[in-house]
C-alpha cells in the first residue's frame, strides 16, 4: 500500500483561516508554486494541498545507514543495510529523507532553493520531523550544511539553515565552506567525492572551544545525492569531537530500484 505524507498544517487558527483564505484568494488569485493551480488556501502556503499529497515518501524496508529502500526479500530486520553500505566505512551513522528527489518533491525543493519561496522551509521541516523522528530524538543539535559565501550572497539565504531552524533542536552553524564547488547534481557520481573533498572547515569560534565535544550532531541539507557532501561535513565534525553524526535531508537521489550529496 502506498503511504502518503500528511499535508503540513497551517499555523493560523482555524477560526480566522477560512475567511482570510477566501479574501486573499479573491484579491490576489495566487497560484501553486508547483502546479500553477489557483490556491484555495493561500495562507497555508504557496504549494496546494493536492501537490503535498502527491509527495511519496521513502518507506520501509530501508537501509539502516543511508536510508535507501531495500528489496523486501533482502530486508531481514530493521537493522539491515544495503550492499553499498556493507562495504564502506562512512562517518554518517544514519541518514534519512522525506522521499526520492523526483517529481513533486523535487519541484518543491526547487521552489524553495531557486525561487526564494522561504515559506516552504517550515512545511518541509515538518515533514522531515515526521520522517526523521528517531534521528531528531537521538541528536543534541542540528548543523546546516553551509553554502559558499558567494552563493549565499547571490541567493540571499541558505536553504539548509532555513529548514534547520524549524526542526526544534538548537541550530549550530558549525561549518563553513572553504571554496566554491559545483552543485553535486550536475556531476557524475564518480566525480562528486572529489568535488567536495576538503571543501568544508569548522568555523573559527568553534575551533577554539568544546561546543561539539561529545555531541550527537544531525546534519541538515535539502538534497543528498551520493552522500559525498554529508560525509565531507561529517569528517570535520568528528575531528571537532562530535561523538556521532547523523543526516536528515528533504530529498535524496535514490540509487537503483525499488527506489544517494
Amino acid at each position: 500500500m502506498i503511504e502518503l505524507i500528511p499535508h503540513p498544517k497551517s499555523p493560523i487558527p482555524e477560526v480566522f483561516r477560512d475567511a482570510a483564505n477566501a479574501l486573499v484568494a479573491a484579491l490576489l488569485a495566487p497560484t501553486c508554486a508547483v502546479c500553477s493551480a489557483l490556491l484555495d488556501e493561500p495562507l497555508s502556503g504557496c504549494v496546494c494541498a493536492s501537490c503535498w499529497r502527491s509527495v511519496l515518501p521513502i518507506t520501509p524496508p530501508v537501509c539502516d545507514r543511508c536510508g535507501d529502500p531495500l528489496p523486501r526479500l533482502t530486508a531481514i530486520d530493521c537493522h539491515s543495510i544495503c550492499g553499498r553500505c556493507s562495504t564502506s566505512n562512512g562517518l554518517v551513522r544514519r541518514a534519512r529523507a522525506i522521499g526520492p528527489y523526483e517529481g513533486t518533491l523535487r519541484d518543491i525543493v526547487h521552489a524553495l532553493k531557486y525561487s526564494g519561496r522561504l515559506s516552504l522551509a517550515r512545511p518541509l521541516a515538518e515533514l522531515m520531523r515526521y520522517r526523521g523522528q528517531q534521528l531528531l530524538a537521538d541528536a543534541d543539535c542540528v548543523v546546516p550544511v553551509p553554502l559558499h559565501w558567494r552563493r549565499t550572497h547571490q541567493r540571499g539565504f541558505n536553504q539548509a539553515f532555513e529548514i534547520a531552524r524549524h526542526l526544534g533542536l538548537p541550530v549550530v552553524k558549525a561549518l563553513r565552506r572553504r571554496r566554491a564547488t559545483r552543485p553535486q547534481v550536475e556531476l557524475a557520481a564518480d566525480r562528486r567525492r572529489a568535488n567536495v573533498a576538503g571543501a568544508f572547515a569548522v568555523r573559527r569560534p568553534l575551533s577554539r572551544g568544546p561546543a561539539l565535544q561529545g555531541k550527537r550532531v544531525l546534519l541538515i541539507d535539502d538534497v543528498s545525492t551520493t552522500g559525498a557532501t554529508l560525509e565531507s561535513c561529517a569528517r570535520v565534525l568528528k575531528d571537532c569531537g562530535a561523538s556521532d553524526v547523523y543526516a536528515l535531508t528533504a530529498a535524496r537521489v535514490v540509487t537503483g530500484r525499488p527506489h544517494g550529496r
